[in-house]
């Protein structure tokens, strides 16, 4: 049996990576990099005796995909864990997208991410858990970040509809929110420039990783890491729209990041 995890080489795919390897779970990687997979497939296996499958993917193309699930499906591989980490964190004001990034962010984000679900569903163990990376930019409607908060909000829907839709048939589905993670040098300058709230709701990525794969264990429908993005999450769910959307507007007008 093996654990799937796209992104693998990013920071924090790579920190799922290491966890499990650490665990004893045999692994299967993609990303977009040959060379990073191999790197980082080489680094796992000299610390732990596991056997590391990968293939390169370019999510976005219909093509790369498919042939993903058909080596899967010729290697005859099983998955009893499912962990989707790969997503686009573009996070600007919407009239400064050209349409191919904002087309780009929502196939990777919400197309990618379910289509790759749907294909390793096929090649399931009897017990299985899915795991997806979400993000507490999706609890609300975010002006400035309006792509990015809406890609997030759909995994989150979605993810939470699957739960319900597969809980008979031994599939666990979780969705993780979390704040910010400091896993990039662009990361870290954009949680200070956030001031107290940014460095109260980041996380490192081993606590994301610990405490997302604790809860899907026992079939939470979304994890929430942190005491802070717990606060974050209740409040956003309860105050009027209109104050949080109007406060966030204040706040992330200047801000932005185009990490592609």
């Amino acid at each position: 049996m093996f654990t799937f995890i796209s992104g693998a080489t990013g920071g924090l795919g790579s920190a799922y990576a290491e966890f499990c390897a650490g665990c004893g779970y045999d692994l299967f990687l993609t990303a977009r990099s040959e060379e990073c997979l191999a790197a980082l497939k080489d680094e796992l296996c000299a610390k732990y005796n596991v056997n590391i499958l990968y293939f390169p993917c370019e999510l976005t193309d219909d093509f790369s995909r498919k042939d993903l699930i058909s080596f899967v499906e010729e290697k005859g591989v099983k998955f009893d864990r499912i962990i989707n980490v790969a997503g686009v964190d573009t996070q600007k004001a919407f009239l400064d997208y050209t349409p191919e990034k904002a087309v780009f962010q929502i196939r990777v984000n919400c197309e990618a991410t379910l289509l790759l679900t749907l294909g390793l569903l096929g090649s399931r163990a009897e017990k299985t858990e899915v795991l997806t990376v979400g993000s507490m930019s999706g609890v609300s409607p975010m002006p400035y970040f309006a792509i990015y908060s809406a890609s997030k909000a759909f995994l989150q829907s979605f993810f939470t509809s699957l739960h319900y839709e597969l809980k008979n048939d031994g599939v666990k589905v979780t969705t993780v929110l979390p704040g910010g993670i400091p896993t990039r040098p662009d990361i870290v300058e954009e949680i200070k420039k956030q001031g107290l709230g940014g460095r109260l709701s980041s996380k490192p990525a081993g606590f994301v990783v610990k405490k997302s794969l604790k809860a899907v264990k026992k079939n939470k429908i979304i994890c929430v890491p942190g005491a802070f993005n717990k606060f974050l999450f209740f409040l956003m769910k309860i105050a009027p729209k209109r104050i949080v959307l109007n406060f966030i507007a204040k706040r992330w007008k200047k801000h932005g990041k185009d990490a592609f």
